[in-house]
Order: C-alpha cells, then structure tokens, then sequence
C-alpha cells in the first residue's frame, strides 16, 4: 500500500506517523509488512485505509495546489473527506475510525453477519428481493449502491444466502459472498451506531471548507451537529455512491480525483456517469498523469 509513493514523497510517512501515535503501534509496518490477518481486522483497516487516502490528500495538494470544489467518500472514505475538507482534525479522526472497527465487529457475533455483491440486476430489483427475504427469513438489505448493475447487500448470514439465491433466480450475473465478517450499513450495525453517536458528540467537528457529499442522503452540511448525526446513521444506512456520482455530475463536476490506496471508485465512476473521468492518484505515475491532465 503506497509503498512507491512513500519513497518519492514523505508526506505519506509522515502521515502514518500520525496516525501510528494515535493508535499505539506502527501502522506504516502493519500495511507493509503484515501480518495480513491482524491488517484485516477492521479496526486496523479502517484507520489504514484513512492514513493512505489522507495521505494521498497531501501529496496532491503539496504538488499541485488544486482544491477540489467538492468531496466525497464511500463509507469509511466520508471520514478522510472531512479531514480532507479540514472539517474533522486527522488525529481525532483515526481515533474515530478505529473505534468505529471495533463497534462494528462487536455490533453482531463473527458468522452471523454477511455481505455479498449482486451483479446484474436493477437496484429497485435487488432491494424488493431483500424486502422478500426480510419479511420471511430474517434481516438483509441493500447496503451499497455502487453503480449501475452493482449492489452490495448485507444481513444475517442465512438471509444474505437466500438472497443471492433469490438473486440468482431473477437473472443476476452473479452473486457473491464478500469476505467479510462485518455486516456494514444495514440494521444489524444500529447499536455500533448509538455507541459512534456517543463519541462523535465527544469530537470536535468543524464546518468543511470543501463541501462534503455525504452517504445517507446525498447532501452537503455546514452544521457540524448535522454532520455528526449522519456519520452515526452511516453505520445502519446504504451508502448511496452512484447517486452521489450522479449528483455531483448534475452540479457540473466532469472530473475526480480519487484519492487512496487504489482506483476501485475509478471503475464505478466510469459506469455510473461515463462521461465523466476519475483520475485514480496512488503512485508516482498515476499522480505524474493526474497532473498533467488536470494542468
């Protein structure tokens, strides 16, 4: 993760540093080194997905000064925007975010959770399987709208089976057990969320600078009360990506700048609006591409 444009540019040390005095251990070793199932823990991969996008966020911005006039992030990535917008303080924000993990994971016991993408099939298809399935054999929902013919859904484990049977019988592509043991933005994640209230009314959050698209309702917010409400409902909420894209879109955005370990929102940008372009920035070559496009 970041290991090539940590060599060119020390921001990014710098920046997992930061984040590793918080947490108490190395994490700049963990996302290098290992060991992958301690990186797996979702309380570590959440502040090290952060560290990297935050990371990015400096690099860009050191070399080329180009502000954004609006951020975005899908689930966790909502919290690297608002340190990004200046809204929240990075060290309060890993401090956050690992708790985050670990409400989660303790939310519902390890195998009674499930998450599984379905492909192929219409949203509205996928959410009144899910509607199906809840009203006969217990909890499943759609937990991310990703992009068209791409939906993520999330439930009791036995539910989350019977969908993607159900799934499969309508005509999907396919449909896929995640590896997974956390069971993101959907009912079961309600008490993680009361908890992540609690400390979000403990953190100081500041009105963004950037204006910040947020998951549960496709919005902006400059009230930071209002902020903390929507990162808490986040937890049991869908995160609405594609409309997010297309929101952004219909308020004149025809580029982004994905910002973070990889270019997975690239490949879902380009199927909800392809008119638009993502410019992914995770190494010293795509940042040199980045640049140039966007002189």
């Amino acid at each position: 993760m970041l290991a090539e444009l940590a060599a060119a540019f020390p921001q990014v040390r710098d920046t997992f540093a930061e984040a590793s005095e918080v947490l108490g251990f190395d994490l700049w070793r963990l996302v290098q080194q290992g060991p992958e199932a301690e990186l797996n823990q979702t309380a570590n991969t959440q502040p090290a997905l952060l560290a990297a996008g935050v990371a990015v966020w400096r690099v860009w911005y050191g070399q080329t000064r180009i502000c954004p006039a609006w951020m975005a992030g899908h689930s966790l990535g909502e919290y690297t925007a608002l340190v990004c917008a200046e809204s929240l303080n990075f060290p309060d924000a890993v401090r956050l975010v690992a708790q985050r993990g670990r409400l989660m994971q303790s939310a519902v016991p390890e195998g009674e959770g499930a998450m599984a993408a379905i492909l192929g099939l219409e949203d509205h298809v996928v959410v009144g399987i899910c509607n199906q399935v809840s009203a006969a054999d217990g909890l499943v929902a759609a937990a991310n709208f990703n992009a068209p013919g791409q939906v993520v859904i999330a439930g009791e484990a036995d539910a989350v089976e019977k969908a993607c049977e159900a799934a499969k019988a309508a005509g999907a592509k396919r449909a896929v057990r995640l590896a997974v043991s956390v069971p993101s933005h959907c009912e079961l994640m309600r008490p993680a969320a009361e908890k992540m209230a609690q400390l979000l009314e403990e953190t100081p959050i500041r009105t963004p600078r950037v204006a910040v698209v947020h998951n549960v309702d496709v919005g902006t917010h400059a009230a930071p009360e209002v902020i903390r409400v929507l990162l808490a409902q986040q937890l049991y909420s869908p995160v609405r990506w594609s409309d997010t894209i297309r929101f952004l879109h219909d308020q004149g955005v025809n580029r982004f700048v994905e910002a973070g370990p990889g270019k997975v929102l690239t490949g879902l940008n380009r199927r909800i609006v392809k008119s638009c372009q993502t410019l992914p920035v995770y190494d010293p070559a795509t940042l040199d591409i980045a640049m140039e496009k966007l002189a």
